[in-house]
């Protein structure tokens, strides 16, 4: 697998909160030089990103985010404003209290109206493992797979822990056809992103990826 093949899967993130527009600027640039799959930056910078890239290269932005616990209808109405905004992609997080609390019918029905309000935009779901048990996790690929979103996502990068091979191979497992995988967080090297990809990972969420084709050492998220 060559680098070109990796960069193609990597939504170049950038979620600081201490991100300016120069930075965010400044990894769009990268995005589109090295052909990334997106930029995933904050809903607050979507649209002068947009503007800037135009049909270069797609944007991403989260919502709900890092903690999920939002109402369904703020997570809809951020989601709405986004995509106004000109976003092509919604990473959401989902309320992992209610997951715990066996509340599943709550879960499915918030994830399908995110899923109405992106329309044919694409929409991933973070379930940040690193908080969960096996068994919540093949919970959360059968109800990924029930509301129609198109990905789920291991991790935010801003809790415990990142993406694990572990996590990756279990998803690969128990999603449907109609789900694909994102691993993000911690993913350090290209020996991690040719590993998560092999185990079926189809995105990848880091900054590294980028830096690290920019000879310079990767950190961060």
């Amino acid at each position: 697998m060559n680098l070109s093949d990796i960069l193609s899967r990597c939504d170049h993130t950038l979620l600081s909160q201490s991100a300016t527009w120069e930075d965010i600027k400044a990894i769009c640039d990268d995005g589109m030089k090295f052909k990334t799959a997106s930029v995933c930056i904050p809903a607050a910078y979507v649209k002068e990103a947009k503007d800037y890239v135009g049909d270069k290269l797609a944007i991403c932005t989260v919502i709900g985010f890092p903690n999920g616990y939002s109402t369904t209808a703020v997570k809809v109405y951020e989601c709405e404003d986004a995509i106004k905004n000109g976003a092509d992609e919604i990473d959401t997080v989902i309320n992992v209290g209610h997951l715990k609390s066996g509340r599943y019918d709550e879960i499915l029905a918030e994830l399908k109206a995110l899923k109405a309000a992106c329309g044919d935009k694409i929409l991933k779901v973070i379930i940040e493992t690193c908080l969960l048990t096996d068994a919540e996790k093949v919970k959360m690929c059968e109800l990924v797979t029930l509301s129609g979103a198109d990905y789920i996502k291991t991790s935010t990068g801003f809790s415990t822990g990142g993406a694990t091979r572990e996590d990756v191979a279990l998803f690969a497992a128990h999603v449907g056809e109609n789900v694909k995988i994102k691993a993000a967080g911690g993913i350090a090297s290209l020996k991690d992103a040719e590993d998560f990809i092999n185990l079926g990972a189809d995105r990848l969420g880091t900054s590294r990826i980028v830096k690290i084709a920019k000879n310079e050492q990767g950190f961060g998220y």
